[in-house]
């Protein structure tokens, strides 16, 4: 996580409040909607489209994480789909499979320990860019400097 992206203003405690909601609503629909990955990318598209057209900061943190859940979105539904067959008996469990399960529960771990550690710092004002995602939302989200 990085901080490379500099705002042309100082946002309030209003703005920092609502971008760091996006965080924590991606939070709160983990809690809800684990086994299924679509709904957390579904609360994150209908997040952000509720806050398009809010200041820049609000927009970009919004991205931010509609973007992050849209990466792991793929990867989360192959593990749900993956489990659901070896429990109605069309597959077994292999080597494959646990690793798979392993690694996808780690890239879960980072996205939700960075997710709240951005909420965190969110709230407080500061900007953080996620690696690779804080220069992706950069193209999509055009600050008026």
């Amino acid at each position: 996580m990085t901080a490379n992206h500099q705002f042309y203003y100082n946002p309030d405690e209003y703005e920092s409040e609502r971008a760091s909601n996006s965080y924590l609503m991606s939070l709160a629909v983990i809690m809800v909607g684990m086994p299924l990955p679509i709904v957390n990318f579904i609360a994150s598209l209908i997040f952000y489209f509720s806050n398009r057209k809010s200041t820049d900061f609000v927009r970009w943190h919004c991205m931010q994480t509609l973007l992050a859940q849209i990466f792991i979105l793929p990867g989360n539904a192959a593990a749900v789909y993956w489990t659901i067959a070896i429990f109605t008996d069309r597959t077994s469990i292999s080597n494959i499979y646990i690793a798979y399960i392993i690694t996808i529960l780690l890239f879960n771990l980072i996205e939700f320990i960075s997710t709240i550690h951005t909420a965190i710092e969110t709230r407080k004002g500061k900007h953080i860019a996620w690696w690779f995602f804080g220069t992706l939302t950069d193209l999509f989200i055009k600050s008026k400097s």
